[in-house]
């Protein structure tokens, strides 16, 4: 599924009934439309699986449930990350960036993580760089 380009973060306030616990509420920088980035990643591996955006309610969903919940942007609605394919992320942390405006979700994913069936949503999408020197 192919989503448009985020717009940058705004710091949006928490909404007044935000059921996060109110110092991870007040710490969070959302878009305009109230969401925040949420990297994936393997815990036992590092590898970075995909990226998903998360409001409020998304995130408390995730923190409470043990299964990563995200927000469509497209859809504009819930989605529970392997309640349709069988590929389900189990939530093992969360962490919010030092800036506030990105999460790290890192999970043990069974399946693919990405909705065409690659392990990750940067399998074989690698682009040509000049690379720096290795120090």
């Amino acid at each position: 599924m192919s989503e448009q380009p985020a717009p940058a973060p705004v710091s949006v306030l928490a909404p007044a009934t935000s059921p996060l616990p109110p110092g991870v509420a007040a710490v969070l920088k959302r878009d305009s439309s109230g969401l925040v980035a949420a990297v994936v990643q393997q815990f036992d591996t590092n590898e970075v699986l995909m990226l998903g955006w998360m409001d409020d309610e998304a995130l408390h969903r995730t923190m409470t449930s043990g299964r990563v919940t995200f927000y469509s942007r497209s859809r504009q609605e819930y989605w529970r990350k392997g309640d349709t394919s069988g590929h389900v992320q189990w939530v093992k942390s969360v962490a919010v960036d030092c800036d506030g405006d990105a999460l790290l979700v890192r999970v043990d994913q069974v399946g693919a993580a990405c909705h065409t069936g690659t392990r990750t949503c940067f399998d074989g999408r690698a682009l040509e760089v000049q690379a720096g020197p290795a120090l």
